[in-house]
């Protein structure tokens, strides 16, 4: 690889190094090995049922020691609404209404999207805001053919000249709508639901979103608009900060030849590294409790008391499987363990999380079993709710083999499992459960200093994508993700939680369903 003077700058203010640059170009040229594995996570083997008398017991655990701990939201929320708009955006390129009828067009299999938009269209909650941009627009809308009157509401809706919510960062749309003149964004549903369950002893509640830079004045407007409103119905403060992805997390994209991308001007080419990039974010906060939860998956407020309840359940799990660890680090740094008391350590890291010992771990000196112990109970800590699969992206809950022969739990992202192994489909598609990103987490040590998490993360454990850009192929370079590879190294504790606690909206449609409707104003 040649690097000019104009590429080392480009390197240097992303706060990257050539070297750095060069070993992403090595991952390309090597691959990143598929994942290996070994059985799906399921009920009684990685994944555990409570029963409502242990959940209620949990809650009460949360609420007992609300005190005494800082609990902190964090919500990932740079993404674009542009992917949520993906069939509208193609039905603008692709529907000609001069050509076509609109019924012809959505009666193609392709256009079911399309279909369905057309059919809910009135109980979308912008729908009141772009018909009156359309009709102040174009005064004749009314007498336009079907076709042309739903291609101008698109175009209206996601398109500059209009709402322009193409371009929105999906936590500042409209997401549900209560009365005439209240509709509520992602963002404020995130606030009404975290005043539920993520608040201290003094009514206050910290949230963190990780966003794009050039939205970060737009989120701080809504969050001005309705700030009393909310702090009054939820009788809670609230203390809301935000960060971006670092662009040193950024990595290099390349062509199919593992040859390095130019732009038409010469300039190599960057792209955000996934949200694995956003570790370097958590690690920047510190509290007792974070909870991680996506910024689409959200519910209309009659929902969100089931939604609170399980999170306390979660973290009350959490705290339970905390004091735990924290004791039995406390004693192994006083003394060493008795044969009953090593059998009562063993058979809770088995049995509660999910620690597969060695098989010849009685072998061990005294000296290295008690190193064993410490390095495996003084890590992180994650709690992650798992909901049973319906056909719903998301990661998956596995056993994998990992280099050093050992079994580990973890959630596993599609492209990280080679789909072309008989054995590791047949696994793939055993799963029952998976990951819907509602994760609590445990980040400081027994001594209440906070863990460097960028030391948990497994560096191998990233995945390669394509994709285009001006028309061509790349190859671009995804981070190990956050709640991957990225917590690769953390103890993890997977609990079912229902289905009902996981509403994201990934299509535009998906505002449709139950979870996203209120019982409009008459």
């Amino acid at each position: 690889m040649k690097i000019t003077d104009k590429d080392i700058k480009l390197i240097k203010s992303k706060g990257l190094t050539v070297d750095k640059v060069l070993s992403q170009i090595e991952i390309f040229k090597n691959e990143i090995p598929f994942v290996s594995l070994r059985s799906a996570a399921t009920i009684g083997n990685g994944i555990t049922k409570l029963s409502e008398h242990y959940q209620s017991e949990l809650a009460k655990l949360y609420d007992n020691r609300l005190n005494e701990i800082e609990t902190l939201k964090f919500v990932p929320a740079s993404g674009a609404a542009t992917r949520m708009f993906k069939e509208l955006f193609r039905f603008l390129d692709h529907y000609d209404y001069e050509k076509e009828s609109l019924n012809s067009y959505t009666n193609h299999e392709k256009a079911n999207a399309i279909r369905l938009f057309l059919i809910g269209l009135e109980k979308f909650p912008f729908y009141e805001l772009v018909m009156k941009r359309v009709q102040e627009a174009y005064p004749n809308f009314s007498s336009l053919s079907e076709g042309k009157q739903l291609y101008i509401f698109v175009e209206m809706m996601l398109k500059e000249k209009g709402l322009n919510y193409g371009s929105f960062p999906k936590g500042l749309l409209p997401f549900h709508q209560y009365t005439e003149d209240n509709i509520s964004t992602a963002f404020e549903e995130h606030l009404y639901e975290a005043a539920g369950y993520n608040k201290d002893h003094r009514d206050q509640s910290k949230l963190h979103f990780t966003i794009s830079k050039e939205h970060l004045e737009a989120f701080k407007g809504e969050f001005e608009q309705i700030e009393k409103e909310i702090e009054a119905k939820t009788n809670t403060s609230f203390d809301i900060t935000y960060s971006f992805q670092k662009p040193e997390t950024d990595t290099i994209a390349v062509t199919e030849d593992n040859e390095p991308f130019r732009l038409e001007d010469g300039s190599l080419l960057f792209r955000p590294g996934g949200h694995g990039a956003l570790i370097e974010n958590l690690n920047d906060l510190d509290a007792d409790i974070i909870y991680i939860k996506n910024i689409d998956n959200v519910v209309v407020r009659k929902y969100q008391e089931e939604v609170s309840s399980f999170k306390k359940v979660l973290a009350g799990k959490l705290i339970e499987i905390q004091d735990e660890v924290f004791r039995i680090l406390n004693q192994l740094d006083e003394s060493v363990p008795s044969e009953a008391e090593l059998k009562d350590i063993k058979k809770f890291l088995v049995n509660q999380l999910n620690v597969r010992l060695p098989l010849d771990f009685d072998k061990f000196s005294e000296k290295y079993k008690l190193q064993f112990l410490k390095e495996s109970l003084d890590r992180p800590i994650r709690v992650c709710g798992m909901v049973i699969n319906e056909g719903e992206p998301g990661g998956g809950p596995f056993w994998i083999k990992r280099d050093n022969g050992r079994l580990t739990l973890q959630i596993i992202e599609g492209p990280q499992i080679d789909k072309t192994d008989k054995r590791q489909k047949e696994i793939l598609e055993s799963s029952t459960h998976f990951n819907p990103v509602d994760i609590v987490c445990g980040i400081r040590n027994y001594k209440r200093k906070k863990f460097d998490l960028i030391k948990y993360v497994d560096p191998d454990s990233g995945f390669i994508t394509k994709k285009t850009r001006d028309g061509k192929t790349l190859k671009a370079l995804e981070l190990p993700g956050l709640w991957n590879g990225a917590m690769a190294n953390w103890i993890s504790v997977f609990v079912e939680v229902p289905l009902t606690t996981f509403n994201p909206v990934k299509s535009v449609n998906d505002l449709l369903k139950s979870a996203h409707q209120v019982k409009l104003f008459s």
